[in-house]
């Protein structure tokens, strides 16, 4: 089954071409960025983006905590065959989690760092049905000219997650959102609002 899912063509330049893509996304929160890669099987839960993350970001040494919602043994093997990255059942222990925004309705233990060590935290990884850069969530801070806009589909537990997220800043979580091959990253610096479409006012969450 794990052979179903691709692996990257050439391992060294595409990890580091994927990486400089995520890196780029990370620096310059809310733009979107198309990951080139081979998509995983149709049946797949989560599409080419996230998946070329897990790709170029878990090896021997990760440990990734899938949610209930897209934990399938296909995905599981495939992880484990392509990146030998270590499965976490307690997601206080992952350095990172495949979720989706239905995960974050309920309030779940990650790891957020310290105020020494805020690099000791989770890394959301989130698979999303939609993903636009016209939308009523307003973002912004370091990396971000005056604000960015995206529209994530049904994802107000995410955002409102993300946004409660700021305000432990240092410490926090740090977040990939994909939908099919799109990729852009949300870190724990950015600031989110929702805005109403009619006048652009906007509301702290």
């Amino acid at each position: 089954m794990s052979m179903l899912w691709p692996g990257l063509t050439d391992p060294v330049h595409d990890s580091q071409r994927l990486f400089r893509q995520i890196l780029q996304a990370m620096s310059e929160p809310g733009t979107l960025h198309n990951l080139d890669l081979d998509a995983p099987p149709e049946v797949a839960p989560i599409g080419a983006a996230l998946w070329g993350a897990l790709l170029t970001l878990c090896d021997l040494d990760t440990r990734v905590w899938i949610a209930r919602e897209l934990d399938t043994p296909a995905l599981r093997e495939a992880l484990s065959f392509h990146t030998g990255c270590r499965l976490a059942d307690d997601p206080a222990s992952a350095d990172f989690a495949v979720v989706t925004p239905t995960t974050l309705h309920t309030e779940i233990a990650f790891a957020t760092g310290s105020d020494e060590y805020p690099d000791r935290s989770t890394t959301l990884l989130v698979s999303l049905d939609s993903l636009n850069d016209q939308g009523p969530w307003q973002i912004s801070g370091p990396g971000i000219p005056e604000r960015r806009w995206l529209d994530v589909g049904d994802g107000e537990a995410l955002m409102g997650c993300l946004a409660r997220n700021h305000t432990q800043f240092p410490r926090g979580l740090d977040a990939l959102l994909a939908c099919d091959a799109r990729l852009t990253a949300i870190p724990r610096s950015s600031r989110i609002e929702k805005c109403l479409k009619e006048d652009r006012s906007c509301m702290s969450q």
